[in-house]
């Protein structure tokens, strides 16, 4: 399954609900992405994509430093799963592709 696209995340934070935007697309072959959220863009690391399944790593300083892994399942439009910060408990990933997909590799 194809999951380049432009992705709308909400994560269940103990803090909150965190918003934030995924772009992922294929560059010469390999799986690769952006995340937008809380005025920062940080790249995409280690992203995996296996069968419906996706993990990628990824780095934010804002509102805290935090190394987050994210393990979800793609379907169709949708994405669920979790994120996990270190040691602290896994918040609830969910999100939307958007409809627009331009500009996207295939």
């Amino acid at each position: 399954m194809s999951v380049e696209g432009t992705w709308d995340l909400s994560i269940a934070t103990p803090i909150g609900t965190i918003k934030a935007v995924v772009e992922l697309l294929r560059q010469d072959g390999v799986l690769i992405g952006l995340a937008h959220g809380a005025g920062e863009e940080v790249p995409l690391r280690d992203v995996v994509l296996d069968g419906d399944r996706l993990a990628w790593k990824q780095t934010v300083t804002k509102p805290l430093r935090l190394n987050l892994a994210f393990e979800v399942t793609a379907a169709a439009d949708t994405m669920t799963g979790t994120s996990r910060a270190g040691r602290l408990p896994a918040s609830k990933v969910s999100g939307r592709r958007r409809a627009d997909r331009a500009g996207t590799e295939h």
